[in-house]
């Protein structure tokens, strides 16, 4: 299905891209999924942190990545207890509002919260609602087949809904579709470590963020225009400290804390939206797509709070992270009431404390509006280590 949801960036010079795909990533009413629908598309809303959108791209429907939203929980609050983390609340919000409609939802049971989100969606919505349930041990022999098998029933599921099969070729398709993404989103963030001065922290975020909203077809388009022209800026590098953002593999910041952040200090890594981006390679098109997409998610992937893989312990991942960004110091941050980020943030600090490594410790909520004491705390952050 070949349907163009987002065009206004088209033949446009650079600020003026930048502009517009900020634009649509704060329209609340999601024009491009609406686009999407309007041609006879089904959507597919999947919860954070990761999910195989290959499978649901490779059905010919709009892999559309639920991130909550800043926006009053006036139809959600009365779902669910009072002491949860926003993106839960402000996620459903978005659906009982009718600001976006699905044609199926999927969670993962990365937190409590989180497990219960597919029977609390199901009470309120006649479509399938489920849980994709992605391995708890990563390290056991049998847990590439296992994932692939759950795959293989996530595709059945799907195939219901847009009433048609999937083939080996579509899913290798989409594959390949995906691989290209994350080359360009691979290049985008080698850019903003190596020259950060010629991509902002929000300018990099918006260009990855709005990949949730439209086709990827149309995200490899953008990137591959907007990339060569973020390089043949004539910016300046600027006398700032080099940082690691951690703490936004779920909740995401506010776009405005994000700009604030990019004001003192150069953020050359960071895990935001970390699940577009949590395969490091290209999967392999031969042999069997599923067991190659569950191989990736095992084998060829990053990290985060809410993977349970001995072979990646936060702790020295994060130091990883810091070490080839070639950071000076960590913004640690979890969102309110996270209790996935808010242990880690635990660990991390210990461990950046035994080592010297200089961190800021901070906590956000996706519908904050003002962070001027964060932006003095920050700066006198900086400046002690510009200074010192």
């Amino acid at each position: 299905m070949t349907v163009s949801t987002f065009d206004k960036w088209q033949d446009q010079p650079l600020d003026e891209i930048l502009y517009e795909s900020r634009e649509l990533l704060e329209d609340m009413s999601f024009p491009t999924v609406q686009r999407w629908r309007e041609s006879g598309g089904k959507v597919i809303g999947h919860f954070q942190v990761y999910f195989p959108e290959e499978i649901a791209h490779a059905a010919g429907a709009l892999p559309f990545k639920l991130r909550g939203a800043p926006v009053e929980p006036r139809h959600a609050d009365s779902r669910f207890g009072s002491y949860l983390c926003s993106i839960i609340k402000s996620s459903l919000e978005l659906v009982l509002s009718h600001n976006i409609e699905l044609d199926m939802f999927v969670t993962h049971p990365i937190c409590d919260a989180a497990r219960n989100l597919a029977a609390i969606w199901g009470r309120n919505f006649s479509y399938p609602c489920q849980i994709l349930y992605l391995p708890q041990n990563a390290n056991s022999s049998y847990a590439a087949q296992y994932l692939s098998e759950e795959y293989a029933r996530l595709l059945k599921d799907i195939e219901v809904v847009v009433d048609r099969k999937v083939s080996a070729d579509d899913l290798r398709h989409s594959m390949s579709v995906f691989n290209e993404n994350r080359s360009l989103i691979r290049e985008l963030y080698t850019l903003k470590r190596e020259k950060p001065w010629l991509c902002s922290a929000d300018e990099a975020y918006t260009l990855l963020a709005i990949g949730g909203l439209i086709p990827r077809e149309e995200h490899n388009q953008l990137l591959k225009t907007v990339l060569p022209m973020l390089k043949s800026r004539a910016n300046k590098q600027q006398d700032r400290i080099r940082v690691v953002f951690e703490g936004g593999f779920c909740e995401q910041p506010p776009l405005d804390m994000i700009r604030m952040l990019g004001k003192s200090c150069y953020v050359v890594d960071d895990d935001l939206l970390i699940g577009l981006r949590y395969i490091l390679e290209d999967v392999s098109l031969e042999g069997d797509p599923l067991f190659n997409l569950a191989h990736a998610y095992l084998e060829k992937s990053t990290y985060s709070p809410v993977q349970h893989d001995l072979r990646k312990p936060k702790e020295k991942m994060l130091l990883e992270r810091i070490k080839n960004a070639g950071a000076e110091a960590a913004i640690v941050t979890a969102a309110k009431m996270c209790e996935p980020g808010l242990e880690e943030q635990v660990a991390y600090t210990r461990t950046l404390d035994e080592l010297g490594t200089p961190y800021f410790i901070s906590e956000f909520e996706e519908n904050m509006t003002s962070f001027d004491h964060i932006e003095i705390q920050l700066e006198t952050f900086v400046e002690n280590i510009l200074f010192s």
